[in-house]
């Protein structure tokens, strides 16, 4: 605050110094104004105004004053106050949306940033310095490709189990068509998350994954002729999938499916403070919560497609619903 007073006085003291020598007639209103940043116009009304007035004419009028736009002590005192308390834990941006959504305090991010650095408080969540890579290009269609995975977190903070959120996200517009909390990351999980999309959407042209069991059986899971004639039998998981006619990608990294971890990490940042103020303590909770989150993220957080075109397909299959996202056990089979 010093340091703006200290601006606005020595452009006061410069502009003295320059009119004095227009009225001494050492240099002409032209030349006053290059040396000010003005216009001839300006020049006048300053010297006009400084003949009457004196160096006061010079100063702003709004000196002094509190501008209208500032934020109330008991306002500023209200916002640190839920930020250390209700929703600790919130970063900035997040901390502004739920204000305006639950506290009706409709701040910009960048107000309530400054009153929090103010009180001593910095945002939780840090920004990573970006890495010197290219990313890959989106698909251009929704449909397209689908990344699906299971995120195991302590989701609950220590109020109950921890979970795992199994979810997708659609390549092209980053939007979350569907997710679900389970105990484990399972092949119900993704049945339930496949059923719901193709429900909803349609079914995409492929899923982006990662090399776990549920999607494909390991090399000492094979029998010898089937290693040979590299021939394996498909899981629960990639029958379904190859009934529905929906390629399987598996992922060659963790790196690879960087889409989807960023979106984890988003998650496990909004959606732990949104199950906190639940108090959630239960899966079934837990699913409520997500379920009625879930709008919200993908309102704020979906791009739009490069292409209007939808690659989704319509469930067009001779059985039920219920009958072709069931998980086929055999008696006495584990189920993978």
């Amino acid at each position: 605050m010093q340091e703006d007073r200290f601006v606005v006085k020595a452009r006061e003291e410069k502009r003295a110094l320059v009119l004095n020598r227009v009225l001494l007639g050492e240099w002409a209103v032209r030349e006053a104004a290059t040396a000010l940043g003005l216009s001839d116009r300006q020049v006048r009304r300053l010297k006009a105004t400084y003949e009457r007035a004196g160096i006061r004419a010079l100063v702003h009028g709004n000196r002094g004053r509190r501008s209208a736009r500032a934020v109330p002590a008991e306002t500023r005192e209200q916002v640190v106050m839920l930020a250390r308390t209700v929703y600790a834990g919130c970063n900035d941006q997040h901390l502004t949306e739920l204000l305006a959504e639950r506290e009706g305090l409709d701040f910009s991010r960048e107000t309530v940033r400054r009153l929090l650095r103010a009180a001593g408080m910095r945002s939780p969540r840090r920004r990573r310095a970006p890495k010197h890579r290219s990313r890959r290009e989106r698909m251009p269609a929704e449909g397209m490709l689908l990344q699906i995975d299971g995120s195991r977190h302590d989701w609950l903070e220590g109020r109950g189990p921890y979970l795992t959120l199994i979810g997708g996200i659609d390549d092209a517009t980053g939007q979350v068509p569907y997710a679900v909390f389970r105990q484990q990351e399972d092949a119900h999980g993704y049945f339930l998350l496949l059923q719901e999309v193709a429900l909803r959407c349609g079914r995409p042209l492929a899923v982006y994954r990662d090399r776990h069991g549920i999607f494909e059986r390991s090399t000492r899971e094979l029998t010898r002729a089937q290693q040979r004639y590299g021939e394996r039998e498909p899981t629960q998981l990639g029958r379904l999938l190859t009934e529905l006619n929906i390629s399987s990608i598996p992922a060659r990294s963790p790196q690879a499916k960087g889409r989807i971890e960023r979106v984890w990490g988003t998650l496990q940042d909004r959606l732990v403070a949104e199950l906190r103020l639940a108090h959630v303590e239960t899966i079934a909770e837990a699913n409520q919560v997500l379920w009625d989150f879930l709008p919200r993220f993908n309102q704020r957080f979906t791009v739009p497609p490069a292409s209007e075109e939808s690659a989704y397909r319509p469930l067009d299959h001779d059985r039920l619903p219920e009958e072709l996202f069931l998980l086929q056990v055999p008696p006495g089979s584990g189920c993978r």
